[in-house]
């Protein structure tokens, strides 16, 4: 690759490649990989990885694998295996035909695992599990040898095969790296790397009982899919002398490993065995829960492949943790869902709102604008008639100072229709609760404008109690009250940290008559209210909406900038 096409470095990962490709080392050729274990659902952490490793590959003019690393067949599913596929697609990234499984090269480490009994660098341990983390020792203190290190090469052959053919029960025996139990990194301290499991798996079925661990086949993958740059998060940085060594002592391709640091997000548990936890005890409705950080829960809420690409970009990446503000996620949704998101018009709690001099029956068109942030966009007519909705908390009888919305003797402006002043209300008898909002208008006052100039400073929205569409809408929350959910009292764990209000389901909404058709993922802001989703659970003629987030950009403000065009 010549330098022309080699990008300007903007992190430490891009200048590594960048003083590489100086180098001439693998000829400018730069082939990344995403790695995931089928054993549960991307989340929003897996998606800067994804975005990291093909991106990369696209800067650079090189290629990017998909390779799912299945060496646990009793968490693997095809399920899992689906899913991540369907998620690196929709976030606009294609493997081509670079689909590859750890277990494609079940063969080949199993046979580098003979290769390395013969030359007296592993050996079959008979330690049960317990024994073997007593045999390990701690930070502080070295480990101590297995009484099995010492096997002769032939005893250990004949031991490995017999795992192999299925002769010996679970956990009776691993066959070990001999490294060394004193070596300060805890990895190197004769470390598995196989297991016997009888378990069938989701794609070689009954042909093994014996597995090899994670850290025995990451690495070798790599090297035999010519990976040039490997890119892993932080706690793998304590692993890499590991990898080096097995594959210095095998004698093949050598990856270059770079660590990064893993995406931690406020007011969001990133741990897959907590995710799986959250949904097994139905703290939510599934992986696809509008409220999880999984990629298919925040697609179903709304999210777009656009506004997580452009968040992981502006994160970065770097070699120290740190925690980022869910804030700057939801604002880079908002700008992508400003732009191109129709507006309309949807009351969540509605009252009726008389327009007592208005003619019965008439019903006028009135042309609303889809987007003032696409010219392309255009308009479209939303009927108007005497009897309206309107929001409940659009009108007060007794109004505190500042309150520009409906109250008696005040006049609003009825967005896109007309100026109506309030004259009172009519209450449930029972309740007290207003069940009618009353008012007049002025009929010079069509479209909103004021030919005499006067001010008004409220304007509020509103749907035609005649053409409105009854619809269901999902209000959403985040799904934990503190921003590190893992901050608990001792004794506890982090799910009294659960936000009980996380989920509001209103189900008597209106809406305008536009949204009657509304497709499955279909997003709209509906005006004044934020940015909503057509959920998958909707039905011909009765659309669920999922709230995808706020119209209040809390990140904007914080870089000194105001919303925007979401009005």
């Amino acid at each position: 690759m010549t330098t022309e096409n080699t990008p300007v470095s903007t992190d430490f990962i891009r200048e590594i490649i960048n003083e590489d490709n100086r180098a001439g080392k693998h000829n400018g050729r730069v082939h990344t990989r995403f790695p995931p274990e089928p054993n549960g659902y991307l989340h929003i952490g897996h998606a800067k990885s994804i975005c990291l490793n093909f991106g990369i590959a696209q800067e650079y003019g090189g290629l990017c694998n998909l390779r799912f690393d299945d060496t646990n067949p009793c968490k693997e599913e095809v399920e899992y295996v689906d899913s991540i596929m369907e998620d690196v697609r929709w976030l606009g990234f294609d493997w081509e035909d670079r689909l590859f499984y750890a277990s494609d090269y079940f063969d080949q480490l199993y046979d580098w695992a003979v290769q390395m009994i013969e030359a007296g660098k592993a050996y079959v341990c008979d330690l049960s599990a317990e024994q073997t983390r007593q045999f390990r020792g701690t930070l502080t203190e070295p480990g101590k040898n297995s009484p099995y290190r010492d096997r002769k090469v032939e005893e250990n052959l004949d031991l490995f095969t017999r795992m192999k053919a299925g002769e010996f029960p679970d956990g009776t025996r691993t066959l070990r790296a001999k490294i060394d139990m004193a070596s300060p990194n805890l990895n190197m301290r004769d470390p598995v790397m196989y297991r016997i499991l009888h378990a069938e798996h989701h794609r070689t079925g009954d042909k093994w009982c014996i597995y090899p661990m994670y850290d025995f086949t990451h690495g070798q993958s790599d090297s035999l899919e010519r990976i040039t740059h490997s890119i892993c998060t932080l706690e793998f940085e304590n692993h890499r002398p590991l990898y080096d060594w097995y594959i210095q002592e095998l004698g093949i391709f050598a990856p270059r490993q770079i660590e990064f640091a893993r995406l931690n997000l406020t007011y969001t548990m990133m741990s897959k065995r907590r995710l799986l936890e959250l949904v097994r005890d139905g703290h939510v409705a599934g992986w696809d829960d509008p409220r999880m950080p999984t990629i298919c829960g925040l697609r179903r809420r709304g999210y777009t492949p656009e506004a997580i690409r452009n968040f992981c970009k502006r994160i970065g990446v770097s070699k120290v943790d740190s925690v980022v503000d869910i804030a700057l996620l939801e604002h880079c949704l908002r700008e992508d869902l400003n732009k191109r998101a129709p507006r309309v018009m949807a009351v969540l709690k509605p009252v009726k709102l008389v327009i007592d001099n208005y003619p019965d029956g008439q019903i006028e068109e009135m042309e609303a604008i889809n987007n003032p942030e696409d010219a392309a966009a255009g308009t479209r007519l939303v009927p108007f008639s005497k009897v309206l909705y309107i929001e409940e908390d659009d009108f007060r009888e007794e109004a505190p100072k500042k309150y520009h919305r409906l109250t008696p003797g005040q006049e609003v402006r009825l967005r896109y229709g007309y100026l109506v002043t309030c004259t009172g209300c009519v209450k449930d008898p029972a309740t007290g609760a207003v069940v009618e909002v009353h008012c007049t208008y002025d009929p010079a006052t069509r479209g909103g404008n004021t030919p005499d100039g006067r001010k008004v400073k409220g304007t509020i929205h509103w749907v035609s109690a005649a053409k409105a569409v009854d619809a269901e809408v999902r209000v959403y929350d985040n799904l934990f009250t503190k921003p590190d959910p893992g901050d608990v009292p001792d004794g506890q764990d982090y799910r009294v940290n659960l936000n009980p209000k996380s989920l509001e389901i209103i189900p008597a909404a209106k809406v305008e008559p536009s949204l009657a058709s509304a497709k499955i993922n279909d997003k709209c802001q509906f005006e004044r209210l934020g940015y909503f989703s057509v959920d998958k659970d909707s039905q011909p003629g009765k659309p669920i909406f999922n709230r995808t987030v706020t119209l209040k950009d809390t990140w904007a403000k914080i870089e000194g900038r105001g919303a925007g065009g979401e009005g």
